[in-house]
This record gives structure tokens, sequence and C-alpha cells, in this order.
């Protein structure tokens, strides 16, 4: 029993540290090199129905990837002093609402190469929210 408390203990630990490193550099990225990626989202986007809403949708994005990362940094230092993974559960499923919306984005783009690179992330938010919670 004690190897599987430990073994559960970790895989939070490990999810949570893995979720805020992936959220908080992207989101991060977006905020440092806002036009930028502002300037490549429009271009992207620009002969889909979304294509008036991009700053917005960017903004929309970069708040989730950094509440995501930013809940998922908390909640690991949480589990590890506290041992309770409330704030690394609102990390993944912030995780998992942003590469919905960001795969959303891409199908609408009709990038479907960008799409399926996020299949793999959604299924590790996925797998670290249902760890998690």
């Amino acid at each position: 029993m004690e190897q599987f408390l430990q073994i559960n203990f970790l895989s939070k630990l490990f999810c949570s540290a893995f979720l805020a490193i992936l959220f908080l550099q992207s989101g991060l990225d977006k905020v440092l090199d806002w036009k930028g990626n502002l300037s490549w989202l429009k271009e992207h986007f620009g002969k889909t129905i979304l294509k008036n809403a991009v700053p917005l949708l960017l903004g929309i994005i970069t708040i989730t990837e950094v509440a995501a990362g930013a809940f998922s940094a908390v909640g690991f230092l949480h589990l590890l002093f506290e041992r309770k993974s409330i704030f690394a559960y609102y990390g993944a499923v912030l995780a998992v609402a942003n590469i919905v919306m960001l795969f959303f984005g891409q199908r609408i783009a009709k990038d479907y190469v960008g799409a399926a690179g996020l299949v793999p992330y959604f299924i590790a938010c996925m797998i670290a929210m249902w760890i998690l919670g």
C-alpha cells in the first residue's frame, strides 16, 4: 500500500511539473513576443471566420496558458509541501481547455498537421487531469 501511495504521489508531482513547464513556457513566449505571435496568427487565420477575432483569441489562449502553468506550478509546490493536489488539478483542467481551443483553431484553419500535433498533448493533459483529480 505504501508503494502505491508513493507512486500516486510521484505521478501527481511529475504531472504538475510537466504542465507547469509546458504551459508557462508557451504562455510566456506569447507574452514576450506578442507582436510576432499576433502577426503569424493573423496570417494563419487570414482566410477563416476567425480572422477578425485573432487578437482577442490570442489573448484568451495566452491567459489560459499562463493560468494553466501557474496553477500547475503552485500545485507542484502545494503537493510537495501539503500533499494536496487541488491547484495542480485546476492547472490540468485549464491545460485541457487550452489544448481543445488550440485544436479547434487548427481545424478551422485547416492545419490538419498542426491539429494532429496537439493530440499527444491533449492525451497527456487528460491523463494528468485524471491522475490529479
